[in-house]
């Protein structure tokens, strides 16, 4: 038997997922989530900043990362120096202050790109799990599991889910577009 819920749940995954990556980049405003990409190299494994240190953001454009481990503080800045998020730490003992400069415009456009960008691949997999869930139905209907009006009646449910995703990664994008440009 075919389970519609099976495939919304795929796309409320992919979703969150989407949702995630986006509250990873930098918006002009201190925000812990920034870091949740970066993982650093320690104990012989890559694990995420919140792991090895405590972040708090103390001010509107500030991100400090008090790290337990002394030996990591070198680990950490360099990690965050290679990934894209544009930042330079400053050492002060196990302390690492991450000011978050300004966007300037040339780099507020950059970003829009690359929200854009992150929301058409998120909208490019809930089309393949709708794809996936027709197949499916597809193969039901041949093999006889469900009647023709049975495969009709879950092709809207899924378009529906599908319909209902897409629209609230648009308006995500919207949102974030808007906080971006937002100086």
């Amino acid at each position: 038997m075919f389970d519609e819920k099976t495939y919304n749940q795929k796309m409320d995954k992919t979703f969150e997922v989407f949702t995630k990556e986006l509250s990873s980049l930098r918006t002009g405003r201190a925000n812990s989530n920034m870091l949740d990409l970066i993982k650093v190299d320690v104990y012989g494994q890559k694990m995420p900043i919140n792991q090895i240190g405590s972040i708090t953001t103390p001010e509107a454009r500030m991100i400090n990362i008090q790290v337990w481990d002394q030996n990591n503080v070198q680990l950490i800045d360099s990690a965050i120096r290679k990934s894209d998020l544009g930042l330079n730490p400053q050492i002060d003992g196990q302390l690492i202050r991450l000011p978050i400069p300004d966007l300037s415009e040339e780099r507020r456009s950059e970003m829009k790109k690359m929200i854009k960008t992150i929301g058409e691949k998120c909208k490019v997999s809930v089309r393949n799990i709708r794809r996936e869930a027709n197949d499916n139905l597809k193969n039901l209907l041949k093999n006889k599991d469900i009647s023709e009006d049975d495969e009709k009646k879950f092709q809207k449910l899924v378009q529906n889910f599908t319909d209902n995703h897409i629209k609230q990664i648009d308006d995500k994008v919207s949102a974030k577009e808007k906080e971006i440009m937002t100086i």
